[in-house]
């Protein structure tokens, strides 16, 4: 990679990172509630703290998806470990490289097996690189990467499928899919706490890759899945969700090819300002918009 690719990896990497600086310090202001609930015999899901995070309870150790926002919310979820059994954390599975997801991890035990794309690795050390507030844990980086769209792991003794259709949120999102149990993770590939999927275009996300991403999730064999953000879904909720983007996606570009401008569509679409204080991430509008509009 050219030093200017590089470079320019970095200034996205910060992009990134710095949208979700607000959100992560508002979260962090606010008082630390940590909920779990249970899926299946040994599979929980940790509510609060930045995004979810799955608890599956191995043979003779657990393995985490998603760390959250701080130390002290990774902190407290070693104590909702402690609760469920007395077995050590030994694997950590990362959906994608945000600071609400990954930054948890400095509360962790060092020597753990850290799992994520490869392209989430080269969006964290981007950011490391550049110096971006919000960074992740420099000795927290992953420690086994995922190179192609479809991994079997069985993790002391637990099956899983790591897969990757496409850059969707980011360049590097995982889904976690427990074939047995019939759940997936999914990261912030899904998040309800929007109408509408994020994208970050600065960390290489993709509108028509997330409808790809979407439309693989929604066909697994499953019955509960995991959001980054937001309460357990079904598969129906998925497929609308899907089904909704698609619509959208068609209706936008429709749009761009009539020659409107971004503020006539995004009024035709009846985007609304971000709310005041709150992280001001570009709008699906937006960004397939910016997608269309450079072809």
């Amino acid at each position: 990679m050219s030093s200017l690719k590089r470079f320019c990896y970095g200034l996205a990497a910060v992009a990134g990172l710095s949208l979700l600086a607000m959100s992560a310090t508002a979260q962090q202001q606010q008082p630390l509630s940590i909920s779990v609930k249970q899926l299946a015999d040994n599979v929980y899901v940790a509510e609060g703290g930045g995004g979810n995070t799955g608890i599956i309870i191995g043979a003779n150790g657990v393995i985490i998806v998603d760390a959250k926002v701080s130390p002290e919310a990774g902190k407290a979820v070693l104590a909702e470990v402690a609760k469920l059994t007395p077995k050590s954390v030994t694997h950590v599975i990362l959906t994608h490289s945000d600071g609400d997801h990954v930054n948890g991890l400095a509360a962790f035990p060092a020597g753990l097996t850290i799992i994520a794309h490869e392209n989430n690795k080269k969006e964290q050390e981007a950011a490391l690189a550049a110096g971006a507030r919000n960074a992740p844990p420099a000795d927290r980086l992953p420690t086994q990467l995922v190179t192609r769209n479809k991994e079997n792991l069985t993790l002391d003794g637990v099956k899983l499928e790591l897969l990757h259709w496409a850059p969707a949120h980011t360049s590097g999102d995982l889904v976690v899919y427990l074939p047995a149990q019939k759940i997936v993770f999914t990261g912030d590939i899904i998040a309800t706490n929007r109408p509408a999927p994020l994208i970050h275009l600065e960390k290489n996300g993709s509108s028509a890759g997330w409808i790809t991403t979407g439309k693989g999730i929604a066909a697994l064999d499953a019955t509960q899945f995991v959001p980054g953000h937001g309460d357990v879904q079904t598969k129906q909720e998925i497929q609308e969700r899907v089904a909704s983007a698609e619509k959208a996606r068609a209706t936008i570009a429709s749009m761009v090819k009539e020659g409107k401008s971004l503020d006539q569509i995004k009024t035709a679409m009846g985007d609304t300002p971000p709310s005041p204080g709150g992280p001001n991430f570009a709008s699906f509008t937006e960004v397939v918009y910016k997608e269309l509009a450079k072809k």
